[in-house]
């Protein structure tokens, strides 16, 4: 019996976040596209090592490397902005900069997940998904 949760992208957060705290250096979880994205956009602005999917007989499964053996991680804090209780929409012009630009937000957009520099560049708005630094 699998148990389904009301927010799937707050459930990987929360056991990237749980994982980083005992010191583990990798994570599994039960996959989707969405958090296929949003985990390969975390590898590619370099907050984790690495991102695979393994095909499963019930349902693939997401390998997260949040770092390597023997390094620290370099995500400092993780936080789910929009919640599927409150969804906070943003215009191009009012995405936040996170820690003075040493973090990153991201905005599910209509082209897309992207980063909060690339939406403001790309002049999109949508959806903020999370901030991380």
């Amino acid at each position: 019996m699998s148990m389904q949760t009301t927010d799937p992208i707050a459930d990987l957060l929360t056991r990237i976040r749980n994982a980083k705290m005992v010191g583990k250096t990798e994570v599994r979880v039960p996959a989707s596209n969405m958090k296929e994205v949003i985990a390969k956009k975390l590898a590619k602005s370099g907050y984790l090592a690495d991102v695979k999917r393994e095909a499963g007989k019930p349902r693939d499964t997401l390998v997260i490397t949040i770092n390597k053996a023997g390094e620290n991680s370099t995500i400092n804090e993780i936080t789910r902005l929009s919640k599927p209780g409150r969804r906070v929409y943003v215009k191009a012009d009012e995405i936040p900069r996170v820690k003075s630009g040493r973090g990153i937000v991201l905005v599910s957009t209509s082209q897309g997940v992207i980063t909060g520099q690339e939406a403001v560049k790309a002049r999109l708005g949508g959806e903020l998904l999370l901030k991380v630094y």
